[in-house]
């Protein structure tokens, strides 16, 4: 393990100060989770850890049914996937933030901390693009919003700044007719790396589906927005067929390796099967 320091951040702009002050090797502490995990093996260089849990904006976890949910970016998975509110309006956050770790890591672990991580497995990050979750950064320029679907630029890389870092996460109200739902594949029964994961948000008016969002974990370098997948099923009613030709096109746009978990041949399959599944599933939840 490295010699780090640690800081408490007293408010937002305290952390954006720690950050800033402790330059390229300074990071957040949100659950640490991950961070920690990275230190100790020296896989991530830490000077300065800045622990922003005690400040009650990044532990917020408040519902209204006109502006919809905010999650701080260090309020802990056990809190959101135990809050009445997520249970009935996002279960799709449930479907993936209680599969994360093991009861002892979501008593820390974060959806912050799993977006800033960045990792193109991270069980949450695609639930969050087809909520339309649009995150909060907080910099030295003042804050900025960046919808989760446009947050990730590479493997462990995103779009923050020197001295950004995550405030809260937010998600539109759900509305009638909509639904959305999550699911991986894994070799084990629990506490395993996704060989891939998918998840879908459909919103069915007048028996069609006139909206959708469908997106891809751990089946490219970072996770995939799948618009065509989601164009293969607005404006039809859902069906088996239509159903497949999202299925197919979440195939094609998957970009796998093979490595220790899964073969190309196996992800570009769960890619298809995973996204018919939570379109199924995503449906379901509506009727």
């Amino acid at each position: 393990m490295q010699a780090v320091n640690y800081a408490r951040a007293t408010d937002v702009d305290d952390a954006v100060r720690l950050l800033i002050e402790g330059g390229e090797n300074a990071r957040v502490l949100a659950g640490g989770t991950d961070l920690i995990v990275q230190a100790r093996e020296r896989k991530r260089n830490v000077d300065l850890l800045v622990d922003v849990k005690h400040v009650e904006e990044f532990m917020v976890l408040e519902f209204d049914t006109n502006t919809g949910l905010k999650v701080g970016a260090a309020t802990p998975l056990y809190q959101v996937y135990g809050d009445n509110n997520v249970k009935i309006h996002y279960p799709a956050i449930v479907d993936a933030s209680t599969v994360i770790g093991g009861k002892a890591i979501q008593g820390r672990a974060s959806l912050g901390g799993n977006l800033g991580n960045s990792s193109p497995a991270g069980d949450s990050l695609p639930a969050m693009i087809v909520l339309g979750g649009v995150a909060t950064l907080a910099g030295p320029n003042g804050r900025r919003e960046v919808p989760v679907g446009e947050f990730f630029t590479g493997p462990g890389r995103n779009v923050m700044e020197t001295g950004e870092l995550i405030v809260y996460i937010s998600f539109p109200p759900v509305g009638a007719g909509e639904g959305a739902a999550w699911e991986r594949f894994i070799p084990r029964n629990e506490m395993d790396i996704a060989v891939a994961s998918a998840g879908a948000w459909v919103k069915i008016e007048g028996g069609s589906v006139t909206d959708a969002r469908i997106a891809l974990g751990a089946v490219a370098a970072t996770p995939l927005v799948a618009n065509d997948a989601a164009e293969a099923l607005i404006g039809r009613p859902l069906t088996d067929e239509s159903i497949a030709a999202a299925g197919d096109a979440a195939s094609e746009i998957a970009s796998p390796i093979t490595d220790m978990r899964g073969s190309i041949k196996q992800r570009k399959h769960l890619a298809k099967v995973l996204t018919e599944r939570t379109i199924r599933m995503a449906a379901d939840r509506i009727r």
